[in-house]
This record gives structure tokens, sequence and C-alpha cells, in this order.
């Protein structure tokens, strides 16, 4: 029988536990535990000889006071010191939640992010809440995004349903860059109710010469079912790894999928995908089991 001394503890011990956790997975974690999530693989038909480093960052949600352009600008630092070929941005720079202390502008965060540094370039493409927290857009139904202004003013080109070849030790490769998936919020009036995406595979893929293997960036991972053999690698963001990840599953995640394209590297028909686990957050500022990644991908 527990007594009434034994039960004081036990509620304690459990308040304790909880206050623990919660200052865990609010601060600690999601403020101090960024790391550097390594994947090298050989994708298929990838051309012997050439060995490729991308360095890609999802999802950085700039908001006060856990993505401040001054920690933006120090992520870029430790981008550039991984010694990447080429850099791109997956999509998702402004804030995903409501519970900020403060806002970080568009040109503030975009600035931080003109210090990446690579020999091949900088690339980005835009997320979902790049389209959804900006009301001239969705009132026009089309860009350019304020998010595609800001960086494209400090020299970052972003690719919609848009291609670019690149080359490196006399082979060539490109990069396709997709349109938002979640571009539209639904609205009644005009007759949307459900989200309506921007972007067109085919068209994309449509859009590349000759044999060259390509990469595709798509914000949202539930286009890969749809991505053709052509493609050797397709780079997403968006699930945040569900944010709460325990023993390799997360209860929710932002997918029609669900825990199938919730985080890292999946193989499927012998075509490839990584999903970054991201750097920001969205709807709560919580990250449990799921740290911050920048993700460096070496290939060949």
């Amino acid at each position: 029988m527990i007594t009434r001394r034994g039960f004081l503890r036990l509620i304690g011990g459990s308040f304790f536990s909880m206050v623990s956790l919660s200052a865990y997975a609010v601060g600690i974690e999601p403020m101090l535990l960024t790391h550097v999530q390594r994947y090298s693989l050989t994708p298929p038909h990838w051309p012997a000889g050439l060995k490729l480093r991308i360095v890609a960052l999802a999802d950085i949600h700039a908001c006060r006071p856990w993505m401040t352009p001054e920690r933006i600008a120090s992520l870029a630092a430790e981008a550039n010191a991984l010694q990447p070929d080429l850099i791109v941005l997956l999509g998702d720079y402004t804030a995903g939640t409501k519970l900020v202390t403060g806002w970080v502008r568009v040109a503030e965060w975009a600035e931080a992010l003109s210090g990446l540094k690579a020999p091949l370039g900088v690339l980005s493409i835009l997320g979902n809440h790049d389209w959804w927290t900006d009301i001239f857009a969705q009132r026009a139904e089309a860009g350019p995004t304020q998010s595609r202004k800001a960086l494209e003013h400090v020299g970052i080109p972003v690719l919609e349903n848009d291609v670019v070849r690149l080359e490196k030790d006399g082979h060539g490769f490109w990069i396709a860059g997709l349109a938002d998936q979640l571009a539209l919020l639904p609205n009644k009036a005009k007759g949307r109710h459900g989200f309506q995406g921007l972007d067109d595979l085919d068209g994309t893929l449509a859009k590349v010469k000759g044999s060259d293997p390509i990469i595709l960036l798509a914000h949202e991972p539930d286009i890969f079912p749809k991505v053709p053999w052509r493609v050797s690698l397709t780079l997403s963001g968006h699930t945040h790894g569900g944010q709460v990840r325990l023993f390799g599953y997360s209860p929710v995640v932002p997918s029609d999928y669900g825990n199938r394209f919730a985080y890292g590297h999946v193989v499927e028909n012998d075509r490839n995908l990584i999903v970054s686990g991201g750097l920001g957050f969205s709807i709560v500022p919580v990250r449990f089991g799921v740290r911050p990644e920048i993700l460096q991908i070496d290939l060949g």
C-alpha cells in the first residue's frame, strides 16, 4: 500500500519529470542540439567518377526566439564549413508557428542566408509556408512570393518548376526544383475546398536535355511515388521528421503517407528519397527525438 509520503513523492517526481521533459523539448533539443546528418550513396545511373557533396538546409522557419537572423547566419557558416560542392535550400523560410516572441522579416533571414557559399553555387525552392504567409500571392494565386524576391535579391536562384544544369569534373548533372505542392490555401469564395499545388513534375522534367542524372528538389515528399526512375535522388523537407519521434515512429506527420516518408533515406523500387528533419518547427515549438539537422549528402 502506498503511503501519503510515497504518493507525494510520486506526484512530485512526475511533475519534475514533466517540467524537465518540456524544457528539453522546447528549449534544449530545438536550440542546442543541431547536428550534421550524413548520407553516402551511389544512386542508380550515377556516373562513375562523379563525386559530389551536397549540403541541404530545410524548414528554417525564421522567428524569435528560436530561429533568429543571427542563428541562421551561424547555420550558414556551419554549412560552409562542410566544404560542399553545392548547397540547396528546401523551402519554408518563414515562421510556421504563432507562438513566437517576435517576427523575422523576409529581408532579415534572406540576408542571413546570403553567407552561404559553394563552388557550384546555392539553389533553392519554396515551401508551403512561404506561400501561406504571403497574402498578396494568395490573392493573386501566383508569384513571385515575397520569399522568392528576398532570396533572389541576395543572389540565391529559386527553382519553381525549373531546372539548371551543373558540371563537376567533366560530368554534367541537373538540379530540378518543383513549385510547392500545397501553395494555395483553401478558398471557398473561389471554389477551392482544399489546398492547391502549383507543382508540375512532368513539365519540369521535360526541360531536362540529354541523359545526365537528375536531382529533384521537392519541398513535400508526397510527390515521390510519382517520381520516375530517371531521377537519381529526390530531396525533401516539410515533415520535420514529425517533430516528435520515438523508436523510429512519429505519431503525427504532415503527409498523406504517414511515416512512410516521414524522415531519412527511403528506397523504393530502386529510387532514392532523402527527407530532412529540418531546422525549425511549425504549429507547436517542440522537438523531441528529431534534432535539428543540416544534411550532408555524398554521392558517387
